[in-house]
């Protein structure tokens, strides 16, 4: 998406969520992908409310020490920004347009579109093909957000010594990383309707693919904050030890009964309705394939949990499965960590795409 054209270099993949700043940087041979560096770097509290960044100092605090730790030398990197924070809008445009007059085209009628002043906003385009509705025109997609939505990210990225190539949208960074996930899924081709459900700790993200495109995306409210603060509220912890306990164990010997099995049936409850919010929304086919992405999807058998009661085929994202890895990657904590690394990984494969950036 909004990107700033210059010659081409390998670009880290910077997932800046609620909780933490994600860091991926990845090299290709042929067509086989390799790690080259890999962190997750908690947030103070409050740094980023519901992807919104609060702290930018915080922020490039965070970048800072997952570039520290891994030792990467590039300097180059891909953000993006929430669905919420960008309009989106499809229209048609003459097919015999070049790319300048197209872009000229574009700027004189995106006050039609948009409905925020053009000097407030960060505006891209790209062409998606031949429109179905008339031959002579192509279907071209906008996108649009606040400039403050994008300079706040390039600020903290600079803070921490990167140069910000491309801010992206996440949606279609998820949209980008499904098919790593799913190219060896059996029964799923290209014709499958895809529902990735990408539930971190305080916003939830509905993204429906097919044939390797964005359809549908929804967002609201609800992760696995939720579930630190009961166990904060039932063992009487503060909000880190209950996040720490959590993910490394430890906790009472009725904390799985009558804490996390409410919590995966409401996560399973939560998924429900986001496909009734994407049937409803007048798609008709049923949802071939649930893959489950962010932190809450390393739950211990959420997958199974949520397959049983939907009756939908679920798995657990893991866009690394057949990449290759660095000697300096723990490929423990990258099998940990691979479900809330779909975004990262896709802002990663970013340094591929054809032309300069």
């Amino acid at each position: 998406m909004f990107s700033l054209k210059r010659k081409r270099a390998t670009l880290l993949g910077i997932d800046i969520s609620s909780t933490s700043i994600k860091l991926l940087e990845l090299s290709k041979n042929g067509d086989q992908y390799k790690i080259e560096a890999q962190a997750v770097e908690p947030l103070p509290a409050d740094a980023v409310v519901e992807k919104n960044i609060q702290d930018p100092e915080a922020v490039a605090e965070a970048i800072s020490k997952a570039i520290k730790r891994t030792k990467t030398k590039a300097k180059f990197a891909a953000v993006a920004v929430a669905g919420s924070a960008v309009i989106t809008k499809s229209i048609q445009m003459p097919a015999a347009l070049s790319d300048k007059e197209l872009e000229e085209q574009i700027q004189l009628e995106a006050d039609q579109y948009i409905p925020y002043p053009l000097d407030e906003i960060n505006l891209d385009f790209q062409v998606i093909g031949p429109s179905d509705k008339a031959p002579e025109m192509n279907d071209v997609l906008l996108a649009a957000s606040r400039s403050e939505n994008i300079e706040i990210r390039t600020a903290a990225l600079d803070m921490a010594g990167l140069t910000a190539k491309i801010v992206d949208v996440e949606a279609y960074t998820i949209e980008t990383s499904t098919h790593l996930v799913v190219e060896k899924v059996p029964d799923i081709t290209s014709d499958s309707i895809i529902a990735v459900i990408d539930i971190g700790a305080t916003m939830t993200s509905l993204n429906v693919i097919i044939d390797d495109a964005l359809i549908y995306t929804r967002e609201q409210t609800f992760g696995g904050k939720q579930l630190t603060e009961e166990i904060m509220r039932r063992y009487a912890l503060s909000y880190e030890e209950a996040g720490r306990l959590k993910k490394e164990g430890g906790l009472p010997d009725n904390y799985i009964p009558e804490v996390l099995e409410p919590f995966k049936e409401t996560m399973a409850q939560q998924v429900s309705r986001f496909l009734q919010f994407f049937y409803t929304a007048g798609h008709h086919d049923n949802v071939d394939l649930i893959v489950l992405a962010g932190g809450c999807a390393s739950i211990t058998g959420i997958d199974e949990h949520i397959e049983e009661q939907l009756g939908v085929k679920t798995i657990i994202a893991n866009p690394f499965s057949n990449m290759s890895l660095s000697p300096k990657i723990n490929p423990t904590a990258l099998n940990n960590d691979a479900p809330s690394m779909m975004i990262a990984c896709g802002l990663a494969l970013r340094s591929f795409d054809d032309g300069p950036y």
